[in-house]
């Protein structure tokens, strides 16, 4: 994974956070909706649904703290949302969602823990 001046950029706590999910049996999707594309590719995926702002993380599997799953958006130390992300976080919260915006993969796994997602052993 590739590091910036030393220090993980956002695909590199994607990929910690993906480890953890995965090791800790969750039913979960990656929304790679970042990265540049070449506009017939942009076109032909928003032309079959691809929508600009969707959360970076969905968990499906439950908890009490998050009946109805969560959704995440992952940044880097000093990223910030979009307005497409924003409407997205709100609309989901509002559907019952829990939604988390998350600094970095040690950020993220404390939001979870604090859901009541567990550490694989």
């Amino acid at each position: 994974m590739r590091r910036v001046r030393g220090v993980a950029n956002e695909s590199w706590h994607q990929t910690a956070l993906a480890r953890y999910l995965d090791g800790a049996g969750l039913l979960w999707c990656h929304v790679p909706n970042g990265g540049r594309r070449g506009a017939r590719e942009a076109a032909e995926l928003k032309g079959a649904g691809v929508k600009a702002g969707v959360p970076d993380v969905l968990i499906f599997t439950p908890t009490p703290n998050a009946p109805k799953g969560v959704a995440l958006e992952l940044k880097s130390k000093a990223g910030h949302l979009a307005p497409e992300q924003r409407e997205w976080l709100s609309r989901l919260s509002g559907l019952g969602w829990a939604t988390l915006v998350a600094y970095g993969y040690e950020d993220a796994l404390s939001q979870l823990k604090a859901l009541g997602y567990e550490v694989p052993a």
